[in-house]
């Protein structure tokens, strides 16, 4: 999902490396100008993983404790 960060700077430098987050910063013209033209290009990697890790942590440990 495109995204529009409103500071100068991000920790998910990968987002905005893939062209799907911008950095606005708190410049009223800038956000403005991307809030109204920003359109990511290619196809968005799932860079951060699949989802479902909470799940495949719960299911470790519960079968942990079920075997002790």
């Amino acid at each position: 999902m495109p995204c529009i960060t409103l500071r100068d700077t991000t920790e998910w430098v990968e987002t905005v490396e893939d062209g799907w987050n911008v950095l606005a910063g708190s410049d009223k013209e800038k956000i403005m100008k991307m809030a109204n033209n920003f359109e990511p290009e290619g196809e968005q990697r799932n860079i951060f993983g699949e989802g479902g890790a909470s799940e495949r942590i719960v299911k470790v440990i519960l079968d942990k404790v079920r075997y002790e």
